[in-house]
């Protein structure tokens, strides 16, 4: 994606992950984030489903996961192709045109919450891997100009912003002016998920890369928050449905790999 594109989805887009990895065949964890998941997988669709719920398997291609508690399990043949994308809560009504507390749970097509992006993936089909970063910004920015972009109320977007950083759900209540009630509803309209959880989600986030770059596990956790390392434990064990030592092993060269694609790529 260019420089100019990517300046202007920087508000909307926290992340874009143009991936091709091979390997052996078989399921990958999508982790809960505070983020909503866009992705466009290329040659073949998208099998995932929630954590415990087949009945939620799908083939797609092109998946939308709201705001989430539980990981997705995506069921790999060897091969993963196409790209990833993770709007925040401001992106969500300005690429998609709905709150992401709207998607917060769900696992939808993406034509399905906007019609104009039906033919985003034949068009990746017919585009070398290269350019599938530019034609997917290309088609965020035609989405971004054809609805004015409604970003979440102010005290909303600066009560996420001070989760994010890990303040105490009072302070921030107090910090924006609002009661602890009116806060967690305003909350949950934006994302679907209360004020508790959005801190909660986001530490996690904070502790993926360090986990994934093989930190001890005691500096994770004060790094990032947690009580002690055993905090640490039983919110990735609640919210990734494993230690963060097996999700590790598993998921390390699966993480390095896109991780070396965000670099050769970009990140909007």
């Amino acid at each position: 994606m260019g420089v100019a594109a990517a300046a202007a989805l920087a508000p909307y887009v926290r992340s874009m992950s143009v991936y091709d990895i091979t390997g052996p065949p078989g399921v990958h964890l999508g982790l809960p984030s505070t983020q909503v998941s866009v992705v466009l997988p290329v040659d073949d669709p998208l099998d995932v489903a929630w954590s415990g719920d087949p009945g939620s398997r799908q083939r797609s291609w092109q998946s939308v996961s709201g705001l989430h508690t539980r990981p997705a399990h995506i069921r790999h043949g060897g091969r993963m192709a196409g790209v990833c994308l993770g709007l925040t809560p401001a992106g969500a009504r300005a690429l998609l045109g709905v709150p992401a507390g709207a998607l917060a749970g769900t696992l939808v097509e993406l034509d399905d919450v906007d019609r104009s992006f039906r033919t985003l993936p034949e068009r990746l089909a017919t585009t070398p891997s290269s350019g599938w970063g530019a034609a997917v910004g290309r088609a965020l920015l035609q989405a971004l100009e054809r609805r004015e972009a409604r970003a979440p109320r102010a005290e909303v977007g600066r009560a996420l912003a001070l989760l994010t950083r890990g303040a105490a759900v009072s302070a921030v209540a107090s910090d924006v002016g609002l009661t602890r009630r009116h806060l967690g509803e305003l909350v949950r309209v934006e994302t679907g998920v209360t004020p508790q959880r959005w801190r909660q989600l986001a530490r996690f986030q904070r502790s993926q890369p360090m986990v994934a770059a093989g930190r001890r596990l005691a500096d994770v956790a004060a790094a990032c928050g947690y009580a002690d390392q055993a905090h640490l434990a039983r919110e990735w064990r609640e919210l990734a449905g494993c230690s963060p030592t097996a999700w590790r092993r598993q998921e390390l060269p699966i993480v390095q790999d896109m991780a070396a694609s965000r670099q050769q790529d970009g990140e909007a």
